[in-house]
């Protein structure tokens, strides 16, 4: 599933432009085709057309793994799940087979919602809100500190790695980039959050953005058939790299299964805590 940095590289070249097509604030849609209704989460299908046709694209943004389509009035909400992507084409081009919603925009594009797996969903709404509140806090937001991250951690008593892939406890974190940020702050993926201490705490901020911060700058990480175009994956330091040496200590890298999710770790760098 994209995570963060694979999702705000999306937002930014439909908003500036990239991943072979133009910026596409400014332009107004004219035509939409919903090809898979299970797609589109609200509203009901047969208003989908009347509702947003006429509607110009004011931004492009994210929230969490969320794009966000500011349109005028309403708001297009897409979330990629496992295997969605969007893709800026001409409106001359065939309709790809796993293409599941396309809008027709001025100047002869099509802005495509390509999922093969089909578990990607698209809202149309007036206030985004009724579906973004239930979110955790950006972690690269000014007023995410590492105070903050402290103060969260300190009120449960749930294993790392779930807690931090939890959306409600910080948006846009998934396997890779959970599993990369707890190598750099040199935490174990089942230590108990309460028994963070404030410094491993403000250890785990910083690694958290900076391994962000990184995905972005590296246009996010290729490693399925899913999404191409970043180069991430190049410079894991646990991610996938199971039996391979730590790049700290050398230590061959292990994988375990942390609530149904494959995780990867130093057992020196990471070492658990005792009683845990």
């Amino acid at each position: 599933m994209p995570e963060l940095p694979e999702v705000e590289t999306i937002a930014r070249a439909l908003r500036q432009g990239g991943r072979g097509g133009p910026p596409l604030v400014g332009r107004h849609i004219q035509r939409a085709s919903l090809l898979w209704p299970r797609t589109l989460a609200e509203p009901a299908p047969a208003e989908l057309g009347a509702r947003i046709c006429g509607q110009a694209v004011v931004d492009v943004g994210r929230r969490g793994k969320f794009i966000l389509f500011q349109l005028d009035p309403d708001t297009l909400l897409i979330h990629l799940r496992m295997s969605g992507d969007l893709v800026v084409e001409a409106q001359s081009d065939p309709v790809a087979p796993h293409h599941r919603l396309t809008l027709d925009l001025e100047g002869g594009l099509r802005l495509a919602f390509n999922d093969p797996r089909k578990f990607g969903r698209a809202w149309l709404v007036r206030d985004p809100l009724r579906i973004l509140a239930g979110l955790g806090p950006e972690p690269l937001d000014a007023d995410f500190t590492a105070q903050e991250l402290y103060r969260r951690l300190q009120s449960t008593r749930r294993q790392l790695k779930p807690l931090l892939l939890d959306q409600t406890f910080i948006a846009g974190l998934g396997n890779i980039y959970t599993d990369e940020a707890l190598h750099k702050a040199g935490l174990h993926p089942m230590q108990a959050a309460n028994r963070v201490s404030q410094p491993q705490a403000e250890r785990l901020w910083e690694s958290i953005r900076a391994v962000l911060l990184d995905g972005i700058q590296r246009q996010g990480a290729s490693i399925d058939w899913v999404y191409r175009g970043g180069d991430f994956q190049n410079y894991f330091r646990v991610y996938q790299r199971t039996g391979l040496p730590c790049p700290v200590c050398g230590t061959a890298v292990e994988r375990v299964v942390i609530g149904q999710r494959g995780t990867h770790f130093c057992p020196v760098c990471q070492a658990c805590p005792e009683g845990e």
